[in-house]
């Protein structure tokens, strides 16, 4: 159980990053990878992660809807059960946050989660298993953004203006409180992207302010280096282990 809480939180702790932005990113998009960890030397595929992207309107605003969903394969489900899903409703511009709403089930274990965004304040409410639900209010630094929406945002930088060994500091909220995340470029290599072939990407390093990563430089995201900078390939090194998400299919982009 622990090895998988792990896993869970590295996934998104990896794809963040903070620097010049110019794309937006479209609705419709949807992104599937293949979720593995090393369990007695071998890369084993455990679960799903899909992302998708959709616009969403009200009475009052347009937003763009970030949404993330994390499960076990079936097979692992008797052994730790994973249902996981992330969202972020952003404005379509900027990926600016209004929402932020997250839902787990780790198995057995439920919490739900609801954060509020209006300038550099944030009301969340929070419900955990067996707990009374709590509400709280608190400040966040201007820059600072929920995992999904910074998730997607990293690909609107411009990395081609990045020299090798460059870095760039962010602050991310998770489970209410702010976390350093610092993002070192690498310089670029080709592998693969699912069903879109071979590609060649750019090579970041992401290093954070949390028990969840370990190692110098073993925590890795690669992106496509093209305008899309579509997420190819992501390994992570956890206190019990090592793992990876590879990239099988990207439609709408």
């Amino acid at each position: 159980m622990k090895k998988l809480l792990y896993i869970v939180t590295a996934i998104f702790v990896l794809s963040f990053a903070h620097a010049i932005y110019g794309q937006t990113i479209k609705s419709g998009e949807k992104l599937v990878f293949a979720g593995s960890y090393n369990m007695s030397g071998l890369m084993t595929q455990l679960a799903q992660v899909t992302m998708s992207t959709e616009t969403v309107t009200t009475t009052k605003n347009s937003y763009l809807h970030l949404n993330c969903e994390l499960s076990t394969y079936s097979k692992w489900d008797s052994f730790f059960k994973i249902r996981d899903i992330y969202e972020s409703y952003v404005n379509p511009a900027n990926l600016k946050p209004s929402l932020y709403k997250r839902s787990i089930d780790e198995g057995g274990y439920t919490k739900k989660e609801k954060y509020a965004f209006k300038g550099n304040t944030v009301n969340s409410t929070v419900k955990k298993r067996n707990k009374p639900e709590t509400q709280k209010t608190f400040i966040i630094g201007g820059s600072t953004q929920d995992v999904i929406s910074l998730l997607y945002k990293v690909r609107t930088m411009d990395f081609s203006k990045f020299k090798i060994g460059q870095t760039q500091s962010l602050m991310i909220v998770f489970d209410e409180k702010q976390i350093p995340v610092t993002l070192k470029y690498m310089g670029k290599e080709t592998v693969n992207a699912g069903n879109l072939g071979k590609k060649e990407c750019y090579k970041l390093s992401i290093g954070a302010k949390t028990d969840a990563l370990r190692g110098k430089d073993k925590n890795l995201i690669w992106l496509t280096a093209d305008e899309k900078k579509v997420p190819a390939l992501l390994k992570f090194s956890i206190p019990v282990g090592t793992g990876q998400l590879v990239l099988t299919s990207a439609t709408g982009i």
